[in-house]
């Protein structure tokens, strides 16, 4: 059978099945007894995360203040009734007013919601900043018309499909795909107490008959997570706190396998730095899972409040409780050391420099003025800095000075250090210049069983990029790797092995354990056949793409979504398919140009150059004076390409 037919629902647009909110009921049923984890879950950045606007909830100034941006004018102010409304004037001259739907936030800055279209909420691009009391824009630098995929009103702003499930419990997008609208619901606005701890009925029957049965408590008090196993603690928060894609319609329920429920983004250029240190806004997961701490055994809860916004202690006492001569017994192997002291970390006392987290958790600022540290706890290696392009935590601070000063200032204070040995951030550096001439140490990488998975996935990614299908045949024994990031990664490298000895390789990793792993594998065989497999391999991998088409239908309002559909039905050599597909991604954005050449292309190969001019001349509607569109209307047209500034 061909794999094609099995994603042709997707590209008619679909929707995906949601699943069942049985078992949800609300926060108010959990403070009742559980009142001091109640006190410090009220008024947290959690239980704020999502609210109805009102006195108590809007921090911005409504009272008819005004903010001006490139063209642009928004005014703040309250209704005769009650009610807040933001009146846009856009850069084009339209006009409109919005009542404020709901708020997003409560410090360092605040968002506002605004009903856009049916059901669908957009993230307003103005936010009020609550540490100095004013409006501010948070991409500045950009310079949006309204007919923009990035502008406020675009498909990377829609609250409902980027940012509500982590704002909300029991969130359900239900977008609808032939109405191009949303029927979102939640249990509750706000991260409550079940979105950490998972649905609560099994708990309180069990807590409502316990006084006249005393029963014993059923396995972990009726809630599908078990915040004491390290492995289950970190994975939930990682739900939200991570870089990653849905595997699964809707919130997946607590307690979910994290590669079940989702994709982790890897270490990819524009995501991290080539040494990993984070660079876009990737939620912390990918950071810690770099960390010797993470392998170690320590969770989020050794650091962070389980209930509160709170750490467990303050300023240095927080890395103290295990960095210390007194050391910390629930982690045996750490060097017990003074590390909170100038012998080690060479600054004044009380000094920025004396903090740990300057030299070990560097921070960056997303959104304006939210700064974000960095959760992969590494070793200042401002050495590296020349080969990784990353930047170091010694120059942040010292700005007069460069790398090689810093190298030269840390080699003296620590001579005989361990740590200034390879680091894999050197190998990912080269395999992100020349996958080809860097395959050797991008093997060697992904064999290395004592450096984290999420490394080894992205250096058999950077294979898989280098297109050399030696690369599939000498790496299939990472297809029984511990690590389920390894295993997909491994998998998706076996698209560039002859089909025949893919289909071999991968028969037993369609019923892989983990739903992240079973879909790269399906994925990898996408423009194949089924025929030669034996009867129950082929069931697997026919569920496996089942498996992959319920996660690309719960992602159809994403312009990336058509563009990989369109892209998997070019290998399929259906054209037809991917047409539409690439007009559902400019639809969506029109200014994603890469979709826009695919369009040209095929229309010039199936209907004709007249009607591939007509193509790119509504392009350059969206995109004018773009470069690579403009080339490609003189070619069509039989005229010499425009030429570029000679300067």
């Amino acid at each position: 059978m061909q794999i094609a037919v099995l994603i042709l629902f997707l590209l008619l647009g679909l929707p995906a099945m949601a699943e069942s909110l049985d078992g949800y009921l609300g926060s108010d049923r959990c403070t009742g007894c559980h009142k001091d984890s109640a006190a410090d879950w009220t008024g947290s950045h959690h239980a704020q995360a999502w609210t109805m606007p009102s006195r108590e909830t809007i921090a911005g100034d409504f009272s008819g203040t005004a903010f001006h941006h490139d063209g642009m004018t928004a005014r703040f102010q309250t209704g005769a009734e009650g009610g807040y409304y933001i009146d846009v004037t856009e850069k084009d001259g339209s006009q409109a007013e919005y009542q404020v739907h709901s708020v997003a936030g409560i410090d360092p800055l605040q968002q506002y919601l605004l009903e856009a279209g049916p059901g669908r909420l957009q993230s307003f691009d103005v936010a009020w900043d609550t540490e100095e009391g004013k409006w501010f824009h948070l991409y500045p630098d950009q310079t949006l018309p309204p007919s923009d995929g990035l502008h406020w009103t675009g498909p990377y702003k829609t609250w409902n499909a980027r940012c509500a499930e982590c704002h909300a419990t029991g969130f359900r997008k239900n977008y609808d795909a032939r109405r191009l609208s949303y029927g979102s619901t939640q249990v509750e606005m706000g991260v409550g107490c079940e979105a950490c701890h998972g649905p609560g009925k099994d708990h309180v029957a069990w807590a409502d008959a316990w006084e006249t049965t005393r029963t014993p408590p059923p396995a972990n008090h009726g809630f599908p997570v078990d915040f004491t196993d390290p492995r289950q603690a970190v994975e939930q928060c990682a739900t939200c706190h991570s870089r990653r894609e849905a595997n699964l319609d809707g919130n997946p329920v607590p307690g979910t396998r994290f590669h079940d429920a989702y994709t982790l983004a890897l270490l990819r250029p524009g995501l991290y730095h080539a040494d990993g240190q984070i660079q876009d806004e990737v939620y912390v997961y990918g950071s810690f899972l770099q960390s010797k701490m993470h392998a170690r055994g320590v969770t989020c809860l050794n650091c962070h409040g389980a209930h509160s916004p709170d750490l467990k202690a303050e300023g240095n006492g927080l890395c103290s409780q295990c960095h210390s001569p007194a050391g910390n017994p629930d982690f045996p192997t750490l060097t017990a050391a003074d590390y909170d002291s100038p012998a080690h970390h060479f600054h004044p006392e009380g000094s920025v420099g004396a903090k740990c987290q300057s030299c070990h958790m560097p921070e960056r600022v997303y959104m304006g003025n939210d700064w974000r540290a960095d959760h992969s706890f590494r070793i200042p290696r401002p050495d590296l800095s020349p080969v990784t392009g990353a930047p170091d935590a010694c120059t942040a601070c010292h700005g007069g000075q460069d790398a090689a000063w810093a190298a030269a200032q840390i080699s003296a204070w620590y001579p005989d250090s361990r740590n200034r040995g390879r680091h894999y951030g050197e190998v990912l550096a080269r395999g992100r210049a020349d996958g080809a001439s860097a395959a050797g140490d991008l093997t060697a990488l992904a064999q290395d069983t004592s450096q984290p998975g999420i490394v080894r996935a992205t250096a058999l990614w950077l294979l898989e990029r280098s297109n050399n299908p030696l690369s599939a045949a000498r790496l299939t024994d990472l297809l029984r790797d511990p690590d389920p990031l390894v295993r997909a990664a491994a998998a998706s490298l076996q698209r560039l092995a002859p089909l025949q000895e893919r289909g071999k390789r991968l028969a037993a990793v369609f019923a892989d354990p983990a739903r992240n792993v079973r879909m790269a594998a399906a994925r990898a065989m996408l423009g194949g056949t089924e025929n030669r497999l034996p009867n129950g391999t082929a069931r697997e991998l026919q569920a496996a793409m089942a498996e992959w088409q319920d996660a690309m239908a719960n992602r159809l309002d994403f312009p990336e979504t058509h563009l990989q559909l369109g892209g998997v039905a070019l290998t399929m050599r259906n054209m037809g398919m991917a047409a539409s597909a690439f007009h559902e991604v400019v639809r969506l954005d029109p200014q994603r140009l890469d979709a826009w050449v695919m369009l040209a292309r095929i229309t010039a190969a199936t209907k004709g150059r007249s009607a591939a001019a007509a193509v790119v001349a509504e392009a350059l509607s969206a995109n004018p004076e773009d470069p690579e569109l403009l080339a490609a209307q003189a070619e069509l047209e039989g005229k010499p390409a425009p030429q570029g500034d000679s300067e």
